[in-house]
């Protein structure tokens, strides 16, 4: 049975709508969707590519040098003391600074960074990379909800600048003592157990 030709003509309006909709809507969304993942990633490099981290904080500069030697420990501080790092918090900032996400950029004028406590930051990272590519990261002070933190990444002389909002976990890494940087001393070796002398049997 043939089709009238109106009724083809409507088939092929309805395949063709079918096919805008999905490249348009489905395809369209997705590739948005990767799009918006990029962008709240902080950084886009990996661990591996850190060859050294330089911390400055209102109480302290840190130095941070990835070891040349495959044992543990992976990290060394080179200052203010020669020591080697503990390497659980020191992956702990890496981590963040690898795998952290933006929730939300604002831009504004960079003469407003003092409102979101960026003019004099409560702490910067410096990173080397192994490729001697460098990042900066400035953490602000906290949102008025203080469930996150403005910061800015690679700060450049712009009229206008992008002020992330990131985890509080920022924070958390980087505001610590000395004594939390070094590596643990190993628990003192358990001595060998008492021998207790058995009674001599009496006859």
């Amino acid at each position: 049975m043939k089709l009238p030709r109106t009724t083809l003509i409507l088939i092929s309006l309805a395949l063709g709508l079918g096919g805008f909709v999905y490249f348009y809507e489905i395809q369209g969304k997705t590739r948005q969707e990767e799009i918006k993942e990029k962008q709240q990633q902080v950084f886009s490099f990996t661990e591996e590519d850190i060859q050294s981290l330089m911390i400055k904080t209102q109480n302290m500069t840190l130095s941070l040098e990835r070891s040349s030697q495959t044992e543990n420990p992976k990290w060394l501080i080179k200052s203010p003391i020669s020591q080697p790092a503990n390497d659980a918090i020191v992956s702990y900032l890496t981590d963040l600074l690898v795998k952290g996400k933006s929730d939300r950029i604002l831009s504004t004028p960079a003469n407003r960074l003092g409102e979101f406590g960026l003019d004099k930051p409560q702490a910067t990272i410096n990173i080397t990379l192994k490729n001697q590519k460098s990042h900066q990261l400035l953490l602000g002070k906290r949102d008025f909800s203080r469930s996150s933190l403005y910061a800015q990444t690679d700060p450049a002389n712009q009229q206008n600048v992008n002020v992330l909002l990131v985890s509080t976990d920022f924070e958390n890494a980087v505001n610590r003592e000395l004594s939390e940087w070094k590596q643990p001393i190993k628990s003192i070796e358990k001595l060998p157990p008492l021998t207790v002398p058995q009674p001599t049997p009496t006859r």
